[in-house]
């Protein structure tokens, strides 16, 4: 007895078979270059982070590790994981437990954490979006996504100004993880809902001199 989604597959396949095959060239006349001053990159991205009710905060690379502990000590986080290649530096400040995640850890118990501190691939200042694809330094997508406050530390040289410049900075290959805010839905009589999918709050720290 065949399942339903058997049968699925069992027709898109029979479909596939019988369409005719030809070449499709796709256009990809995305409008790219685009740039703008590190000034108007931090404010557009500041600006479209607050707007998604994500927390901002800026600081110097020499400051990485006060700011990062500011903020979890105001959060009350007392426990946080931390991927395995996050520059142990930035956590100097921090006085609480780290936990360092690794593939063992089942996901379910990441939701013992307060917090999670991440680094991140890429950024998009015109749409607030932050892009992780899973490096030593971001982890893999579930710690990320359980614990219920992300810290993510971006440094200004990574954020590009439009989608496609910031698209292109990016490995095909790699799970990428987009970003945009903490966390949120809305139910049927449209009141925000937040923490459903993700962490409650993001708490992002630009970096301004890297």
């Amino acid at each position: 007895m065949t399942t339903a989604r058997e049968t699925v597959l069992g027709r898109i396949r029979d479909a596939l078979a019988l369409a005719p095959t030809q070449d499709t060239t796709v256009r990809r006349a995305y409008r790219t270059g685009r740039s703008l001053p590190d000034d108007e990159r931090l404010a557009l991205f500041t600006d479209r982070l607050v707007d998604y009710k994500a927390q901002v905060h800026t600081c110097t690379a020499d400051r990485t590790a006060q700011v990062v502990a500011e903020v979890l000590r105001e959060r009350g986080a007392q426990r946080i994981g931390a991927p395995a290649g996050l520059d142990a530096a930035w956590l100097g400040a921090y006085d609480g437990e780290v936990q360092q995640d690794s593939a063992d850890i089942p996901a379910p118990r990441l939701d013992a954490l307060d917090g999670v501190v991440t680094a991140s691939a890429v950024s998009c200042a015109e749409t607030g979006t932050i892009f992780l694809d899973g490096s030593p330094d971001q982890g893999r997508r579930a710690l990320s996504l359980v614990p219920d406050l992300h810290v993510c530390v971006v440094d200004l040289s990574t954020v590009e100004t439009g989608v496609p410049e910031a698209v292109a900075r990016l490995v095909p290959e790699r799970p990428t993880t987009l970003i945009s805010g903490p966390s949120a839905t809305s139910d049927i009589e449209l009141e925000r809902v937040e923490g459903v999918h993700g962490p409650r709050t993001l708490a992002v720290v630009i970096r301004t001199d890297v």
